[in-house]
This record gives C-alpha cells, structure tokens and sequence, in this order.
C-alpha cells in the first residue's frame, strides 16, 4: 500500500476549518456566552446588566422549584433509558432470530426514528387526549379515568412513553447489529454443554453486548437530558404542577418567557456540568465491567 505524505502543514488546518468553525461559532462560543450570562443580571426591560458574581446559582441551589426540576429530571431521564433501552433489546433479539423478513421488519421498526421529537410529542398527545384519545377510552372501559392534564404521575407517564418511542428506533440498530456480530458457535457450543435459552442470553449474549450497552446508556441519558424538549413542550409544557418540568425545558422558560436570563444562563452551566459528569463518571466507573 502507497503512503501519501502532504508536507504543506497548513492543508490540514485548512481541511478541518469548515468543522472547526462549525464547532465554534454553535458550540464553543454560545457556552462561553451562557458562562458569562450566568454571572450577569438584567432588569426587566434588558437595557441595565449588572454583576452578581455566583448569586444566580446560589438562588438555584435554594429554589424549591430548582430542586424539584432536578428530580423530575432524574425520574424522567432513568425512565426514558431504562425503557428505550429494554425494549429495543427486547425486539432485537426477536428480530434476531428471524430468517425470513427479517429485512422488512429492521425497516418498519427504524422509521419512528425519523418523526420529529414535536411531532412525536403532538403524536402521543392525542392518543393520551382525555377528550378525543384512544387510550384514555380505552382505560375507561375498565374504570380508569385517565387525565393527564390534571395528574402529575400521568403527566410524566406520557411523556416518558412518547420519548422513549421516539428512542427505541436508535437503541434498536446498535442493539441488533451487535447481536448480529457475536459468533453464532459460541451459542450453539452452550446449547450442547445443555445450557437454556434463558442461561445463554444471560451468560453470553448480555456481556458480549456490554460494549453496545455502554455506548447506548451514555447516548440515552444525554438524548432524555437534552433531545426531550419538543416532547415537553408540544405534551405538557413542564405541567401540571412542575411535574414534568425537566431541566432543559425550565431553562427555556425561565429565559425566554420569564426573561431571567442570569437564572436562565445559571441553569444551563448547571446542566452542562450535570451532563458532564455522568458522562465522567460513566467512562471512569461502569466502563471498566465493559467487556471488549
């Protein structure tokens, strides 16, 4: 095999700017604005800014509302994973074991993954509608009077089911071609030594998929920290009573409708720091039960 060398140093700066740019001018530089927003407050009319140095995030570590958002966002985020995830698992094992279709059913289960996050949102809005919705009459049938607008736990149960629909598309890809590339002897070898469907997905499918979950998990938690805002906003709209109002959405609303942009810009270092963290401590801790 032919090694190109270009010895113009300046043609590989000149390859990555358009990226470089990209990153900078979408990523780089409104996280710099929100980190000095953070320190700065304006008054109602945004013509005076004043510096406040860390009083923005001290009222956030003392606002009930804050603290609440946080836990709806802990609730929120580990359910939209943990069912994404179980039942993307769950189809691509059954997929997997398909000889013929299996081709059209991989499709048919990959185009959720193309609806947008709003119209997903708008989506599962009218099939949980109270007035006009499929499940709710259905749930009546059997004496249950579904009302999300009202119920906080319903509330969140609706938009837990309407993001991870959203997600389970994705989880199912990764999910099938990483069953797809375990080696089919290692099954049929612990099928002779007697060994169950059960004890086989178990002993071997689940940590030979270990590398693929572990992608998947980080994937997951950021996507429901940040990805869920259209859900939020077209379903429930951080209601009722803050009970869906994850942390994404309050810095939205707090923002750009209760125009606190110090608050807001506090909230969103905060977020970027949560996220960051439990990346940290993913790749530090749960990484090293990963088997490659």
């Amino acid at each position: 095999m032919k090694r190109t060398i270009f010895n113009n140093k300046l043609l590989p700066w000149l390859l990555l700017a358009p990226q470089l740019a990209i990153t900078f001018v979408f990523f780089l530089w409104p996280a710099a604005q929100a980190i000095r927003q953070s320190f700065l407050r304006q008054d109602a009319f945004g013509t005076r800014t004043t510096f406040v140095g860390v009083e923005n995030f001290r009222r956030l570590l003392n606002s009930p509302e804050y603290l609440n958002s946080l836990q709806v966002t802990a609730i929120f985020a580990i359910s939209v994973t943990i069912l994404s995830m179980g039942l993307a698992l769950l189809l691509a094992v059954a997929v997997d074991r398909m000889i013929k279709a299996q081709r059209v059913y991989t499709t048919l289960l990959v185009w959720p993954y193309a609806v947008a996050p709003a119209v997903a949102g708008i989506l599962w809005w009218f099939i949980f509608n109270p007035t006009i919705g499929i499940i709710p009459y259905m749930l009546a049938q059997v004496g249950y009077n579904w009302n999300h607008v009202g119920n906080p736990a319903e509330a969140m149960t609706l938009v837990v089911i309407a993001s991870a629909w959203k997600q389970i598309s994705y989880n199912f890809l990764f999910f099938l071609a990483g069953l797809q590339a375990i080696p089919a002897s290692l099954r049929e070898a612990a099928a002779i030594d007697g060994a169950g469907p059960v004890r086989r997905f178990f002993d071997i499918t689940i940590p030979l998929l270990s590398p693929t979950t572990f992608f998947l998990l980080v994937v997951n938690i950021v996507y429901a920290m940040f990805d869920t805002f259209a859900v939020i906003d077209t379903t429930t709209r951080g209601g009722p009573a803050q009970g869906t109002n994850i942390l994404v959405y309050k810095v939205y609303f707090d923002g750009f409708v209760g125009q606190n942009m110090g608050s807001s810009a506090a909230q969103s270092v905060f977020l970027m720091l949560i996220v960051i963290t439990l990346t940290v401590i993913q790749f530090r801790y749960i990484e090293k039960k990963v088997a490659y």
